[in-house]
């Protein structure tokens, strides 16, 4: 379950020794000390500001609000106003900490009011400081582009301060600010100068932070670098024998190899952050994230032995902010087994989370609190004590109101419904679904772009909100309120998927699409635990539903047949009754209710593994689906905007690549594609080594192109970082694609109207990797997509999109039907009438 979200808690908060300010887990930069203050006496406010320093690092920071109030009154009553300032910045990152947001801004503005207002002015080194306070206040209340400037002038003072790591930090800042405005060029641009501004300082202290705070950054934004990074700041730090920051480092590393999927090379970083720790609290942290990896893998025999020591160490840890987090997470991480007792019995769980619960009161961690509320309730209800479990869940839930703490509220909800669905009562449980599905909208990408340390997963605590919601609605007879609502959570928890793919909001909502072509329907299937539910909304008609009972495990094992089957050499008798298995799932039914009259296109928002399918080759027992209707996916009509193509203003660019490149295989049959689209319509072609990422982005900046078609290898994946097209210079990622694509003059109302992609695949092994082509759907800013769901022979590529053109040039042709009279030409007209041929080729978007 999510622990610890805040606000847009990813952005890397970039600190001198002095600025405190703690963001995504990474630990402060630490820039060269200060002259140190010569020893003063206890009513000495110097000694008030230290002493809230160490409570701050400690993690107790209601206790350090209290201090750095008396000092930064004592430095007014003494007339020192750049301390008064520097006093009260400090007290707004405390305050911060704490979710006291309206204090934490009048602090703030008091302190920058004090400075402006000073004479002589204060030193540089302060006026950082407080810029960096102020800038992580506009982040975390949603105001980026504030922060980014707020950044670029603390960079300023750093570098006047001669303070090289609050430089990098601030840099650091505004590249991940860059990063989640849209910017993403821009952003690798300047990570890519921060890398080689490292690489040329010499080895010190502030070189092994700054490699770690970057690798850390690069990491947060899907950047592969990341990892070559961190383990140049591990080589400087034992060149160097920087023994203090290596147990950082290798934790580091240890988190990055477990994201990347290498269970065995983060289990050893995590051993070696162990040994390498060089105070208890590191080594703790060290051997809980071993623990967890543990227990992630389902290595238990490994995990059972280290469990009853860290629950001694944890029960003996003073209590803070850092202590209270990683009992919770402790408690968490074996919270996800289905039987916590195989490691270690319930009750020392459930004493762990009530001296928890007791020690947040005492340090006034409310956030804490309201979390071991939480996990305590769900210990109670693996042990059925179902009255105890809703009060404590309640009891949480009113504390994130009080904090008014989107994720909180979601967590706590969503708990609360499941009691009460537990109990039978579903009219209360649907109104603590709402809510929990209220603030999951509310956080949009500050929920996706969390610190991964908390224990957050999308599919564990998000998507299964939207589906026990989605299953409530459509209990019984649902009402057509009922389905209006179920159509708006399945709209909505795609648009989640992919602000999660994207680790940030993805788009707005636009136009609700049904209501634009009156011979379209919609179908949105959602596949439930113990059903698949399709609701039909077609303009101007009463929603429809269907159902069909059967286990969502039968259902994706049926899909992923279908899948294999598709293979030329599989049995197409299988094949052919898989494909009407579906297709009486999920058409069948509304064509004996007649509800496809007049209907020209369908239209469907695919759910889980739906998505792999081709729909266009389903199959009745005579015709495929194509042959009845032109067929076009949305990831949500919400996100499509409205416009269709004019056959008399077709602008292409066409690129590819037909030779081998960067270890991807030759594909002959591009050259003839790129110049046989490039005489169908006209166009500008960028073929081979003319193909790469500048070309590119030049030719679509200065032409009025209205489609770019791109015949090269691409990947789609559920990672961001697997997602991507290959240049002749390299490879393209998605966001710099997106950006690329967008670039148009400044001019929003060039958007690109096509992108065709015919030759990409899906990565192997990864059963959401169709998410990638949703996601660059989307994200491209192309009102239509058109892409392969695997490779297809490039002679049948080459074929079809050039019958696809063709097509569209008619007068009154929409994508769709284009698209789909192409596919049946290679049915009845060539060699490649088998569905492997076809089938891949699939329309995304807007389909007029």
């Amino acid at each position: 379950m999510a622990f610890g979200i805040k606000q847009t808690r990813w952005l890397y908060i970039s600190l001198s020794i002095l600025s405190l300010c703690l963001a995504f887990t990474i630990t402060p930069v630490k820039a060269s000390p200060p002259v140190t203050t010569p020893f003063l006496s206890s009513t000495q406010p110097a000694n008030w500001l230290e002493l809230g320093r160490n409570l701050y690092q400690s993690g107790r920071f209601s206790e350090a609000v209290t201090v750095w109030q008396t000092a930064a009154q004592q430095y007014h009553n003494q007339g020192d106003r750049a301390n008064e300032a520097l006093s009260l910045s400090y007290l707004s990152l405390a305050q911060q900490e704490l979710n006291q947001w309206e204090v934490a801004r009048q602090s703030i503005e008091q302190s920058i009011k004090i400075l402006q207002s000073a004479k002589p002015s204060a030193d540089a080194i302060i006026w950082a400081q407080v810029l960096n306070t102020q800038a992580n206040f506009q982040l975390h209340t949603g105001k980026t582009e504030t922060a980014l400037e707020i950044w670029q002038q603390a960079q300023k003072y750093y570098e006047q301060a001669g303070d090289k790591m609050g430089s990098i930090g601030s840099q650091i800042n505004q590249a991940q600010a860059l990063q989640s405005l849209g910017f993403y060029r821009r952003s690798k641009q300047q990570l890519e100068t921060l890398t080689q501004k490292l690489a040329t300082m010499p080895d010190s202290e502030i070189k092994v932070s700054g490699l770690r705070s970057l690798g850390l950054a690069l990491h947060a934004i899907g950047d592969a670098k990341s990892q070559q990074v961190l383990e140049q700041s591990l080589a400087t730090a034992n060149k160097i024998a920087a023994k203090t920051q290596l147990s950082s480092i290798l934790s580091s590393l240890g988190k990055v190899a477990s994201d990347l999927q290498n269970p065995e090379a983060a289990l050893n970083y995590f051993e070696d952050a162990q040994t390498a720790a060089t105070n208890p609290n590191e080594a703790l942290q060290a051997r809980l994230a071993h623990f967890k990896l543990l227990v992630d893998y389902n290595k238990l025999e490994y995990a059972i032995p280290l469990a009853p020591q860290l629950r001694q160490q944890l029960s003996e840890l003073p209590p803070s902010h850092s202590s209270l987090n990683a009992a919770i997470n402790f408690v968490a991480t074996l919270n996800r087994l289905e039987n916590p007792d195989r490691v270690l019995p319930s009750k020392d769980l459930v004493q762990l989370m009530a001296d928890t619960v007791k020690s947040a009161e005492k340090i006034q961690d409310a956030t804490a609190q309201a979390y071991a509320l939480h996990q305590s309730a769900q210990l109670y209800r693996r042990t059925k004590q179902w009255s105890k479990a809703k009060e404590l869940a309640e009891k949480s839930l009113n504390i994130a109101r009080q904090l008014q703490a989107e994720d909180l509220i979601a967590q706590s909800a969503w708990q609360v419904g499941q009691l009460y669905k537990q109990q039978g009562d579903r009219k209360e449980a649907i109104t603590a679904y709402t809510e929990a599905v209220k603030s999951l909208k509310a956080l949009r990408g500050d929920m996706v772009a969390v610190n991964p340390d908390v224990q957050f997963s999308f599919r564990e605590s998000v998507e299964p909100v939207y589906r026990e919601l989605v299953g409530l609605l459509l209990d019984e007879q649902p009402t057509q309120a009922a389905l209006m609502q179920a159509r708006e959570l399945i709209e909505s928890l795609q648009i989640a998927e992919l602000d999660n793919f994207f680790r940030e909001a993805c788009l707005d909502k636009t136009q609700q699409i049904d209501k634009v072509d009156p011979t379209a329907t919609v179908i949105y299937p959602i596949i439930l635990s113990d059903r698949l539910g399709v609701i039909l909304s077609k303009a101007g008609q009463p929603l429809r539903y269907y159902v069909t009972l059967k286990s969502q495990a039968e259902i994706e094992q049926t899909l992923d047949n279908f899948l294999v089957g598709l293979n030329p050499v599989s049995d197409s008798k299988v094949r052919d009754q898989l494909s009407r298995q579906i297709y009486g799932w999920l058409i069948q039914k509304p064509e004996e209710d007649q509800a496809f009259i007049d209907t020209k296109t369908l239209v469907f928002v695919l759910d889980g593994r739906l998505r792999n399918i081709p729909i266009a080759a389903l199959y009745d027992g005579n015709q495929y689906l194509i042959e009845k209707y032109a067929v076009a996916l949305s990831p949500g009509l919400q996100l499509m905007a409205n416009r269709s193509l004019s056959s008399n203003h077709i602008d292409a660019i066409i690129g590819g690549i037909s030779q081998s490149r960067s270890g991807f295989s030759a594909l002959p049959s591009v050259e003839s594609e790129v110049k046989e689209i490039s005489h169908t319509v006209p166009s500008s072609m960028l073929l081979n080594q003319k193909f790469t990422t500048l070309a590119l982005a030049a030719h679509v900046k200065s032409s009025n192109a209205n489609i770019v078609h791109l015949a090269t290898h691409g990947q789609f994946s559920s990672r961001i970082e697997d997602t991507f097209l290959l240049t002749w210079d390299g490879q393209i990622n998605v966001k710099e694609l997106s950006e690329l694509l967008k670039n148009r003059s400044g001019n929003s109302s060039k958007a690109i109207e096509l992108l065709v992609l015919s030759a990409c695949d899906t990565a192997t092994g990864d059963d959401r990797a169709v998410l990638g082509l949703a996601g660059l759907a989307v994200k491209s800013g192309a009102r239509s997509t058109i892409a392969t769901l695997w490779p297809v022979k490039d002679k049948a590529a080459q074929m079809l999109m050039t019958r696809f053109y063709q097509q569209l040039r008619q007068p009154r042709v929409t994508k769709a039907e284009a698209l789909r009279q192409a596919q049946i030409n290679l049915i009845h007209q060539t060699d490649f009438h088998d569905p492997f041929f076809w089938s891949a080729f699939v329309l995304v978007g807007n389909w007029l």
